[in-house]
């Protein structure tokens, strides 16, 4: 089974070739250090409509995994990337980008100023990145195991949660059942 996934980089200098792109590369070793096949890249500047293109292209298009973004999450006027995430998942799993603020918060107080978020759109879970090489893999890096995990929920390859973790709850206790 392969694990396809996507980087897309959101930077108004990275597209206009002014700025070199290190976190995209950067994620991109991070997943396939991690067992994902990265089959698609790109950069886009801080556009909502051209964000919400790339990712739709890689959700019902190229029905990959996982799409990471990175860049376009803090509060400059032109930061849009979650507001052009929100504007095409389904369902939003705020539990990643929480794990991901608390991780970057245990690093920086300014942590809690990424306005990232995560969401599904048909079978593929889209996650928001920093900007920054060291923010984005780091805080990748803080929730690679249950997003693996999510993912195999979702492509319906793995039980859910619940009855994994179940038999845990109740080590030791013994059940008596009056009929």
């Amino acid at each position: 089974m392969e694990y396809t996934a996507a980087v897309i980089t959101v930077s108004d200098k990275g597209a206009r070739g002014e700025r070199e792109d290190t976190s995209g590369p950067a994620l991109v070793n991070l997943l396939e250090d991690n067992g994902y096949t990265v089959v698609y890249t790109s950069m886009v500047p801080d556009e909502i409509d051209e964000i919400r293109r790339e990712l739709t292209h890689c959700a019902d298009e190229l029905g990959l995994w996982l799409v990471l973004t990175t860049g376009g999450t803090g509060f400059s006027k032109r930061d849009v990337t979650p507001e052009a995430t929100e504007g095409v998942i389904e369902k939003r799993v705020p539990g990643i980008p929480e794990a991901m603020r608390a991780e970057s918060m245990r690093i920086t107080p300014m942590g809690c100023l990424s306005r990232e978020t995560a969401g599904i759109r048909g079978e593929t879970l889209i996650i928001n990145l920093p900007g920054s090489k060291k923010a984005s893999t780091e805080n990748f890096s803080a929730v690679v195991k249950p997003v693996r995990h999510g993912l195999e929920i979702l492509r319906g390859v793995s039980h859910d949660c619940a009855a994994l973790h179940h038999h845990d709850h109740h080590h030791g206790e013994e059940h008596h059942h009056h009929g």
